[in-house]
């Protein structure tokens, strides 16, 4: 990914905490006719080790080919945070001569890793409870995997594997407007924040919480 240093966002928690808000991975591989992507919702598991980048769970479909590549075959994970189109009417510096025109900001995550099935009928139990308590955990009465009749379950789980990506490298981008002064930053965060979506609200937030280095 093109990535000039004024948005590499580097810091393992940062990146970890997109994943955790946009856990919807797409897979990027190379498929018997060319690339193939797959989207996968995973759940990032933080490593125990210094320095490390933890590995990823989800499952697919077993009849999905996904599962089937070769161990040492490095797959890329994309995931997608908050993304705005920003007007040039929204620079403050407009007033200035004109010089200003339209971007687009946005915050993504490239994880690179290995896959590794997961077949064994308590491991994989193990990885769907642990989506299912993440992904539960905002509702009322959460659902769980025990909610369902067990031959239910299990019958399921044949038609299903498990996969985990171990992470090898992490790189993560945060176009986030500081390339521009602190006066049109202001009025981006001011312009973003005046939208109805919830994704307007969010990279205004972020535009405000960067300090460019």
């Amino acid at each position: 990914m093109y990535c000039p240093t004024q948005f590499e966002e580097q810091r393992p928690e940062v990146l970890q905490q997109l994943i955790a808000a946009h856990p919807l991975a797409t897979i990027v591989r190379i498929g018997p006719d060319g690339l193939v992507a797959d989207h996968v919702p995973v759940l990032h598991v933080p490593a125990e080790g210094e320095g490390e980048h933890g590995h990823l769970i989800g499952h697919v479909a077993r009849a999905n080919p996904l599962w089937q590549v070769r161990p040492d075959e490095e797959l890329l994970l994309v995931f997608q945070g908050p993304q705005a189109y920003i007007s040039p009417n929204w620079y403050a510096t407009k007033a200035d001569g004109g010089k200003v025109v339209p971007t687009w900001n946005y915050a993504v995550v490239h994880a690179h890793a290995t896959l590794s099935p997961v077949q064994e009928p308590e491991a994989l139990l193990a990885i769907l409870t642990q989506l299912t308590t993440r992904n539960e955990a905002a509702q009322p009465h959460p659902w769980q995997v025990a909610d369902a009749p067990t031959d239910f379950t299990h019958k399921l789980l044949g038609q299903i594997v498990g996969v985990r990506f171990d992470i090898r490298r992490m790189q993560g981008k945060w176009k986030v407007s500081q390339n521009q002064p602190a006066v049109n930053r202001a009025s981006v965060v001011k312009g973003l924040a005046s939208g109805d979506s919830q994704e307007s609200h969010a990279m205004s937030d972020l535009v405000r919480s960067i300090s460019p280095g």
